[in-house]
């Protein structure tokens, strides 16, 4: 079997932002771009799109008009080598909704729902490349087997493009400004 029956060539090989945009929806779906390389993860459970669905919907309705909450939604780090990633939640500039591709300057928040498989990626690779990209927040949301999940939050520290530790929260997490309302993750 060669590799061309297991993955198609474009799948070993560097691709460029601008080979990336040609590309259609269906083929951007479900992928990453990571140093230029495709990387492709296994389909996310149904409790965890549900979670990140809840998640999204809750911080949409907190955020106001200034700002939109959405799951599936690439986020360009860098265009060389191309990074792009696509949080399970995002928080970005309501005014733009338009701009593509959506640059880390119009994104205030991102969360990452962790799944088997994901753990290593969401837990410290996800976060550095957030950081470095200099996204002001980071949401960590583990799965409980029983019970609510629990949010571990972080917060941009700019002079050092790190991310220092905020709060760990389960049950109902409180989201504070720009936002103001609480969302009970218990209902999951």
């Amino acid at each position: 079997m060669t590799a061309e029956m297991v993955a198609p060539a474009w799948m070993h090989e560097q691709i460029t932002a601008e080979e990336y945009e040609s590309w259609s929806e269906e083929q951007c779906a479900g992928i990453e771009i990571v140093d230029g390389m495709v990387v492709v993860s296994p389909s996310a459970s149904k409790r965890h799109n549900r979670l990140a669905r809840l998640l999204a919907n809750a911080l949409d309705a907190a955020a106001g008009p200034d700002w939109n909450a959405d799951t599936d939604f690439d986020v360009r780090l860098q265009d060389v080598p191309l990074t792009n990633r696509r949080p399970d939640v995002i928080v970005y500039r309501a005014d733009t909704i338009d701009i593509t591709p959506t640059r880390p300057e119009h994104v205030l928040l991102v969360a990452e729902v962790v799944s088997p498989g994901s753990e290593t990626t969401d837990r410290i690779v996800k976060v550095d490349q957030y950081a470095k990209a200099g996204i002001g927040f980071y949401w960590r949301i583990e799965q409980a087997a029983t019970g609510a999940p629990l949010v571990y939050t972080y917060l941009l520290d700019p002079a050092t493009r790190t991310y220092r530790e905020g709060g760990v929260f389960a049950g109902v997490l409180k989201v504070t400004a720009p936002f103001a309302a609480e969302i009970d993750l218990g209902q999951i």
